[in-house]
Formats: structure tokens, C-alpha cells, sequence
């Protein structure tokens, strides 16, 4: 029997590269994914080295903790991972781009008695003026480590700068596209690398979709030719999960927006599609708030504040794609397998390590896996729902 899931499960991590990005979709109306927690910052770490860790994106993680300094948030700071979700409201079909989320969702395609599964990215979008493109489009190629040919009004542009760029950027550690490149079918446009990380989970793009490095080799290895694409705008999103209401609002982008700035109808219609009635004037208040706010975080109707376990502690280490396969190393040659702990709403190949009793043993812990896995790991505390 053991030997027969084995097989079964090697040949499914063949058919689909698995990573902790990636969510089983309970059933055909799963909206809500991921959960929440908080890990303690070490004294090197920026806002943006814990965030590339967990797959969060600049904006991700400096609306989620507005009290800290993103380059200096400095030694043992709780900092809050938004690493909940709520599904944009579009067919679950191939790739889907939420332009003010700035979050890609793919859905590959369903195998065989297995559920739904949805991966989830970061992504970098387009700056004011060269917005990324709404509508349906497809994968009309893909390029590994691409050349890069700037239009001319991209060459006009950085030479007023005094930056003068090449007719063709030759591919390489330079090169803006990154190692992959995959053009729609809008051509002009590409979902591609990037050079510089930084600047995923903003707005600085010539209108193409940019990713972490290590994200799009992922989603290039797992996408083929004429999958969908489709890029959506929707700031306000509802939905139900288990009888409880949840509630996510971003920025909209105004060049795509003409509604007045916290009007509460697009959040109403999210609501009313979510569980067919209209908030009652008790729960008004908090939606308002969360309209007005737009920091992003998922929150549970009326949870002001994430329900985090506080009295017991976790290691975690991210989640990208080598790290749960690193972690478990590790713990095989410290002899900690027993610290394995099992989660809820958990990504698949998420590894967290516990319990432990205090942040001193939570941060020892931490520190001689992060010595044996060779990668980074925090304290964490995780949110209720995890148990």
C-alpha cells in the first residue's frame, strides 16, 4: 500500500511541479484559501526579504504592516504575512490576473480524481500611463532566457533620461525580461521575469506582468500554448468559507476605476453575490472600514484584528518552491521529525515546525535549521484556523 501511494504521488509531482504557492480547492465553490500568520523579524531582514520568502509582493507587505519601516523594520518585530486569499470572481480556468491585487492565480488544468488546484504569484504590473490591458487572451509563446527588443517610445523614453538603450538587450543577468518570457496573444504584451525583484508588487512596468525569478520558471514549466488569460480589475472581493463572511479590498487603479474613492456599492454587489443579503448595519461599519482602508489583508466579517494563537510558537520557513523539500532535510539530520506540525488551510508542501513553548526556544530552533536547510526561517505564531 505505501509503496503503491508513493508511486501514485511521484507520478502526480511529474504531471505538475508542487509548490507551496499551490491550494487544493475543496469543491466547486471554494473561494478561500491560505490563512494568515505572523513571524518575528530578524535584525538584517527588510520588509521585502521576508515577503519574497512567503511569495508576497512590496505592496503585500507594506499595507499589511503600515507601523513598520519597510527597509528597517528591525529585531524581533511581528510582522503580519497576508498570505489568505480570496479567489477573484472569474472562471477557474488557466490564468487569471487581478490588476489591483497584482496577483496572478492559475488554474491548471483538473487531473484525474484529484481536486482543483490553483497556484498563486505576485506580479508587477504597469505604471500610470502604460497600463496593463484588461480583457481575455492567451499564451501565444514562450521564450526561455529571451532577448529583449525595446519599442521605440521605451528607447525615447530612457534617452531623455540619459539612458541610452541597445536596439536589442541580449539575454543575460541585465536583461529586463529575466530567464522566461510568455507572450499573449495581445503581442505587445509578455508575462516574463525580471532583473529587478524589487519591483514586484508595484507599478513599474512598461505594461507587462513581471515576477519573481524563481516564479516564473515556475509558471513557465506548468503553462502550455493557447491557455486563457484573463486580466481582470477587481479591487472589492467577498465570499463565504465554512458559513463566515470575508471581506478583501485594494486599491482600485484610477485610469481603470470611475467610481467615487470609498463608495461602498462595488463592495455591496461583492457582498450580495457572496450570500445573496445585504449586510446588516451592525456589520456596516467594519466593511466601510475595510473599503477605506484597501491594506489588502483578507479579514473575517467583524475580526478586527487576526485571531493569532499567541502563546505557542512555530518556525516557518516561506513559501517557495525548494523550501518544504530543504526544511524536512533538515529536521531528518537534527533529529526533529517529531516537530513536524500538521496544519489546516495549509498550501500544499507548507512546512511549519512546533510547537514550542517560548520565543527563546522558538528562535534557537529556528536558528539551527536555518544553519542545517541553509535558508532563512522565523518564529511564527499562527491564526486559529490553522488548529
Amino acid at each position: 500500500m505505501i509503496s503503491r501511494l508513493f508511486i501514485g504521488l511521484a507520478t502526480s509531482l511529474l504531471v505538475l511541479p508542487v509548490g507551496a504557492t499551490t491550494f487544493e480547492l475543496h469543491d466547486e465553490e471554494t473561494r478561500v484559501i491560505g490563512h494568515n500568520l505572523v513571524v518575528y523579524s530578524r535584525h538584517e531582514d527588510t520588509l521585502l526579504d521576508i515577503g519574497r520568502k512567503f511569495d508576497m509582493g512590496y505592496t503585500d507587505m507594506v499595507a499589511a504592516n503600515p507601523n513598520l519601516d519597510p527597509w528597517l523594520p528591525g529585531d524581533n518585530q511581528p510582522v503580519l504575512i497576508p498570505n489568505r486569499f480570496i479567489l477573484p470572481d472569474a472562471p477557474q480556468k488557466g490564468v487569471v490576473i487581478n490588476i489591483p491585487e497584482m496577483r496572478l492565480f492559475y488554474f491548471p488544468p483538473k487531473q484525474a480524481n484529484q481536486a482543483q488546484q490553483v497556484i498563486t504569484h505576485p506580479i508587477g504590473i504597469g505604471r500610470e500611463g502604460r497600463d496593463t490591458p484588461l480583457g481575455k487572451l492567451s499564451i501565444i509563446q514562450k521564450r526561455e532566457n529571451p532577448s529583449w527588443t525595446p519599442p521605440e517610445s521605451v528607447r525615447r523614453e530612457h534617452a531623455a533620461e540619459g539612458d541610452i538603450l541597445p536596439a536589442v538587450v541580449p539575454p543575460g543577468p541585465d536583461n529586463p525580461l529575466g530567464t522566461r518570457a510568455i507572450r499573449l496573444s495581445n503581442p505587445s504584451y509578455l508575462i516574463h521575469g525580471t532583473a529587478k525583484p524589487y519591483g514586484v508588487g508595484l507599478r513599474v512596468s512598461s505594461g507587462c506582468i513581471r515576477l519573481y525569478p524563481e516564479d516564473i520558471e515556475h509558471l513557465y514549466s506548468l503553462v502550455s500554448l493557447n491557455t486563457q488569460v484573463n486580466i481582470i480589475h477587481h479591487p472589492y472581493k467577498a465570499a463565504l468559507s465554512n458559513g463566515k463572511l470575508y471581506l478583501e479590498a485594494h486599491k482600485p487603479i484610477p485610469e481603470m476605476y470611475d467610481g467615487v474613492s470609498g463608495n461602498m456599492t462595488p463592495m455591496v454587489m461583492a457582498v450580495l453575490d457572496a450570500q445573496d443579503s445585504v449586510l446588516s448595519e451592525q456589520d456596516w461599519p467594519f466593511a466601510e472600514e475595510i473599503v477605506m482602508s484597501t491594506h489588502g489583508v483578507v479579514k473575517q466579517l467583524n475580526q478586527q484584528e487576526e485571531k493569532i494563537v499567541d502563546n505557542v510558537w512555530f518556525v516557518h520557513g516561506g513559501l517557495k518552491l525548494e523550501t518544504g523539500a530543504k526544511m524536512r532535510k533538515a529536521l531528518q539530520e537534527l533529529n526533529m521529525q517529531d516537530k513536524f506540525w500538521p496544519l489546516r488551510n495549509k498550501a500544499i508542501d507548507e512546512v511549519v515546525v512546533g510547537p514550542f513553548d517560548s520565543l527563546q526556544a522558538a528562535r534557537e530552533a529556528a536558528d539551527r535549521i536555518s544553519a542545517a536547510a541553509g535558508i532563512p526561517v522565523w518564529p511564527a505564531h499562527l491564526s486559529e484556523e490553522m488548529f
